[in-house]
């Protein structure tokens, strides 16, 4: 069995952050915005989830018509930030690139 997933202490997620430009903390989540129309949504959102897939860790997705929100915790760790987190969020900085969504 797969060892728990251990949550970040708050000067590692900040220090994190500033790693990963454009991304924020709401609470207990990191979080990001791209304007990207409805239909490219959709193809990124299903681009996004063959990686989740793939990794066994997802996000949050809020598609809009005009745009899409990532949000990621850790569930598995109690709703907390991890490292997982993170490595998520750069991966789906690369898809949203390729789809050429625009960060907000």
């Amino acid at each position: 069995m797969a060892d728990a997933p251990v949550p970040l202490a708050d000067d590692e997620i900040e220090a994190r952050l500033r790693e990963l430009p454009g991304w924020t903390r709401i609470g207990q989540e990191i979080t990001r915005s791209f304007r990207i129309r409805y239909h490219g949504g959709v193809a990124l959102i299903v681009h996004v989830a063959d990686v989740e897939r793939l990794i066994g860790h997802h996000a949050d997705i809020d598609l809009r018509w005009d745009s899409i929100r990532f949000g990621i915790t850790t569930h598995d760790a109690g709703h907390r930030i991890t490292a997982a987190d993170f490595d998520l969020a750069r991966r789906i900085d690369a898809i949203a690139q390729a789809h050429s969504a625009e960060p907000f």
